[in-house]
């Protein structure tokens, strides 16, 4: 059965994860989730990721972040997919959301790449709204 949206399946995967204490999660490995989690990774969100083989096909090992102390709370407290297949959402440099008010990030695909809502606002780029994430 082949899935519709693998970035939608790999924003579930990271929260039932974080939200069940998991070390680590393994996804379908695609370039979109590794430029993703590049993001994810430089934000502070995740711990790391890497490229292993699962059953002969490619995969991504994620290490998930969590707040120091007895109980295992995420550093992802929630991911959003806006721009879905079947209603895709743009927005033009001046457009870009602001995420909880600045505590969050929107991520971007733009014509330089995958990028956060604070790095188009430097470049003075606009794109596909993919997720928020907080």
């Amino acid at each position: 059965m082949s899935m519709t949206d693998p970035i939608a399946d790999l924003f579930v995967r990271i929260k039932n994860a974080g939200g069940r204490g998991h070390e680590t999660l393994q996804v379908p490995s695609s370039k979109m989730k590794k430029d993703l989690l590049g993001i994810l990774k430089n934000e502070g969100y995740i711990h790391d990721f890497r490229l292993i083989a699962s059953d002969g096909h490619p995969a991504i090992e994620v290490v998930l972040r969590y707040e120091p102390g007895r109980q295992k709370k995420s550093f992802i407290t929630g991911i959003k997919r806006i721009s879905k297949p079947g209603c895709r959402v743009y927005a033009s440099a001046d457009q870009l959301p602001r995420v909880m008010r600045g505590l969050g990030l929107a991520i971007i695909t733009t014509d330089k790449g995958i990028l956060t809502d604070e790095q188009c606002r430097k470049l003075k780029v606009g794109g596909e709204v993919l997720c928020h994430v907080w």
